[in-house]
């Protein structure tokens, strides 16, 4: 899907719709995210986007309890993120030692 960015006036539109549109290129690819809420790091597969939220199925946290489950995030609680794509680098394994 083609944003047509000339009939959007305002920057923070702009921004979240490009955001949004982002995620949904990267749904089936490994993401890492950083949020400020807890439990602050989520790693796995996006499954989809709907609306502004996106579906992650989590591999990893911060606690065990919580992986291997199915979180929504919503876009705009994320702060750092990163989407594995091919022929770039990936996300490392993160294991307990």
């Amino acid at each position: 899907m083609s944003l047509d960015y000339k009939k959007m006036s305002d920057v923070n539109e702009i921004h979240d719709q490009a955001l949004i549109q982002h995620f949904k290129n990267g749904i089936h690819h490994k993401v890492f995210v950083l949020s400020p809420s807890y439990p602050y790091i989520f790693i796995g597969k996006i499954l989809r986007v709907l609306g502004d939220t996106v579906e992650i199925d989590v591999e990893t946290t911060h606690f065990a309890q919580l992986e291997h489950r199915t979180w929504y995030i919503h876009i705009h609680n994320i702060e750092v993120f990163y989407i594995e794509r091919p022929g770039a680098p990936k996300i490392p394994e993160l294991d307990d030692f």
